[in-house]
């Protein structure tokens, strides 16, 4: 028997390397095929063929480089979403505060707005289901409200001032994720764009919020990329399209089996005669560099800030037969003037992640010069032939410190255990009413609203209960911050996160040098080297 099952085994590895040569596979590529067949037809114990198939793939990957990666068929869908830029559901904000789902917001448009359902409102069965007390997690929300476009779930509603609970059918249709979080004037002359990611829709997001903001009279603008870890990178490309003049080079890629690539602007740029500030940090990555890069390569902004992740590798994405997908880095992207700003990862997966966590630690986020970077790695800009550097990211032509000056142990631990946001949450939810009769619209909200003695009082008290004990002198370094980013959900509660930034922003130090520099010709034109000191 068992040397029959032998013979057996023989004959399909050899029809299995007939195949595999025909395909032009090769032999080490058959011996991993060959493994996983012994191992599945003849190995002592039963054996999960899949995981270990799984983990083979992910090691080798992890091998390669650090953003090579596997991604399982169940996260597919939900990993490529925030990228392509929409989903199918009901289109609602919401969140979980003790065990219930409050509606933050409806999304304009949506099909949850248009049956009326309405802000503050809360979920308490969907088909049928009771959903309250139940320990349900955003997953499972998310899971029993999303469906195909066109698809109906009955939502049941509960709602202040209502005696009964009010039933509501909603057809789900594609509701858009935006990458876009704020756009708004910031001055007279100055617009502001923030941008969280690079999906596919991010490019028409921008040439919007543009033409919107010059409605308004912008002249020149500041793109905060700041925590933009990217995504794709035609966005990005398309974006500074807007900024620069036409043929010129954005980026180009380059493989051992990719050919040269060269992404260049077309001569149609809306924003070709604005002055421009980047805002970067050490979260700033990959499309966002892209971006950047061509804009300080160019000699066309002015970029602010903290040097940037450094990720200059390409993925494409290879869909596997059980619906698995593979993202495997099949290039390297350079700047126009010729950089490669990918960190170096030789030394292994841990410790390329290591040295980006070494810049909290090794005064590089503080003080400029603790960043030493060797003459191997300089590179200049095309037009003016400003010094720049490759080799780990993209340095600002101005350096802003990140700012510790509000942080305390008592501010960190409101923060990690959600106490800041859910209390809002429900302050917000409590007083909606008063306050959407008191400000009618934002402006007068950001003039008159303040965080009073009462509300610190109850959010020391929800502190406590989560295990936060209040320290005064902590409480005393963090008090702006903290009274300030507590406006700033009220307002995001109210209105959304574009109102979030406006208050947010208020006491952001890259953001003030960015107006310094934009609201002075004479300065923007210095930094970029279109005039000597002096002159």
């Amino acid at each position: 028997m068992v040397k029959k099952l032998t013979v057996i085994i023989a004959a399909l590895l050899i029809s299995h390397s007939a195949t595999l040569r025909s395909q032009g596979l090769t032999q080490e590529t058959f011996k991993i095929g060959k493994t996983l067949a012994l191992l599945e037809a003849i190995y002592v114990d039963s054996v999960n063929i899949s995981s270990i198939a799984e983990q083979m793939i992910i090691g080798t990957l992890r091998n390669l480089d650090p953003h090579s990666v596997y991604i399982p068929a169940k996260d597919v869908a939900e990993e490529n979403e925030p990228l392509q830029g929409n989903f199918e559901g009901i289109g609602i904000q919401f969140n979980l505060l003790n065990d219930t789902i409050i509606i933050i917001s409806p999304i304009p448009g949506g099909p949850s707005e248009k049956v009326g359902i309405l802000a503050g409102d809360r979920i308490v069965a969907i088909a049928g289901e009771k959903v309250t007390g139940i320990a349900i997690t955003t997953t499972g929300v998310q899971k029993r409200l999303r469906g195909p476009k066109g698809t109906k779930v009955d939502v049941t509603i509960f709602r202040k001032g209502e005696k009964e609970l009010l039933d509501f059918t909603i057809t789900r249709d594609k509701i858009p994720v935006n990458s876009l979080d704020a756009a708004y004037m910031i001055t007279d002359r100055v617009g502001y764009i923030k941008l969280s990611r690079f999906s596919e829709q991010t490019a028409a997001e921008f040439a919007e919020a543009v033409e919107n903001l010059r409605g308004k009279r912008m002249e020149n603008l500041v793109i905060d990329l700041r925590g933009n870890s990217g995504g794709y990178m035609v966005p990005a490309v398309q974006i500074a399209d807007e900024l620069l003049p036409g043929n010129e080079l954005i980026v180009y890629l380059e493989g051992r089996n990719t050919s040269r690539q060269d992404y260049r602007s077309a001569p149609s740029g809306t924003l070709t005669r604005a002055r421009v500030a980047v805002l970067i940090d050490e979260g700033s990555a990959s499309a966002s560099e892209i971006l950047a890069g061509a804009v300080q390569d160019w000699d066309r902004g002015v970029v602010i800030g903290r040097r940037s992740f450094g990720k200059g590798l390409v993925q494409n994405r290879f869909p596997l037969p059980d619906g698995s997908e593979i993202r495997l880095t099949i290039a390297r992207y350079y700047t126009p003037s010729g950089r490669s700003i990918q960190t170096p990862y030789n030394e292994g997966f841990d410790k390329y992640f290591q040295t980006y966590y070494s810049r909290y630690f090794n005064g590089e986020l503080i003080h400029p010069d603790s960043l030493n970077l060797p003459d191997s790695l300089k590179a200049f800009t095309i037009r003016n032939k400003r010094l720049v550097y490759g080799g780990g990211g993209i340095s600002p032509d101005i350096f802003i410190p990140i700012d510790t000056t509000y942080y305390s142990d008592y501010y960190r631990d409101l923060i990690r255990t959600s106490t800041i946001t859910n209390f809002m949450l429900a302050y917000t939810d409590r007083n909606r009413k008063e306050f959407t009769r008191r400000y009618r619209n934002f402006e007068t909200f950001n003039r008159e609203f303040r965080v009073d003695d009462s509300v610190i009082e109850e959010l020391k008290a929800a502190g406590e209960k989560n295990g936060v004990k209040f320290d005064q002198a902590q409480y005393d370094v963090s008090a702006r911050e903290l009274k300030t980013v507590m406006k700033a959900l009220v307002a995001r509660d109210l209105w959304d996160m574009n109102e979030y930034f406006m208050v947010a922003n208020e006491d952001d130090e890259a953001l003030r040098k960015a107006l310094e520099v934009l609201d002075d010709p004479l300065l923007y034109d210095r930094l970029l080297g279109y005039r000597k000191e002096g002159r």
